[in-house]
């Protein structure tokens, strides 16, 4: 189906919902609020990947992993953190999801640790990273960006701050055709 015919059934909530959000310093963007820790974040991944690859040339697409208040969460933001710092999100994230899915969550900063020097990372690098005030500010970005998202649950979709797309049962491609639809709005 066609960007115009689909936009015609595009409705507002039930395809997606306004919410106060947050400014996005770059628009459009398109916002994926996850945790490493979620089963159905794991399951959704590739589709999520893959419609934000259909819209790359239009749309950024960042992530903000979720705390959650939750110790193994909070390894898990730690974790993305890293990845992020030392430029190796492409290679880690589906390693990260698969040692916190399917061997064992992260439950402290020395699993943390351990899995990155695993992934050929230097110790005392990554461990002036942990130790660093960065770090502690990312992470309370992180925690700030899910809050003022408003968001209830991962993994969860924001466009440009303003638009939650309700996401349950959707292909990439419909994804991506409703993100086309609402960086237009």
């Amino acid at each position: 189906m066609s960007l115009s015919a689909m936009a015609a059934t595009f409705v507002e909530g039930k395809d997606y919902v306004r919410v106060e959000g947050f400014s996005e310093s770059h628009t459009p963007v398109l916002r994926e609020f996850f945790s490493y820790n979620c089963p159905h974040c794991f399951r959704m991944d590739h589709t999520i990947e893959e419609a934000a690859g259909l819209v790359a040339k239009e749309v950024r697409f960042e992530r903000t992993p979720v705390g959650a208040g939750r110790k193994p969460w909070q390894m898990s933001q730690l974790a993305y953190y890293l990845a992020q710092k030392f430029k190796v999100t492409e290679q880690t994230h589906g390693a990260i999801f698969k040692q916190v899915q399917e061997v064992a969550p992260f439950q402290s900063e020395a699993d943390v640790r351990q899995f990155f020097v695993s992934q050929g990372l230097k110790a005392d690098e990554l461990d002036k990273a942990i130790a660093s005030s960065d770090r502690k500010l990312a992470m309370m970005t992180f925690d700030t960006e899910a809050q003022l998202s408003g968001i209830r649950g991962v993994p969860s979709l924001l466009v440009n701050g303003k638009y939650m797309l309700h996401i349950q049962g959707r292909s990439s491609g419909e994804i991506a055709e409703l993100v086309q639809y609402l960086i237009k709005q």
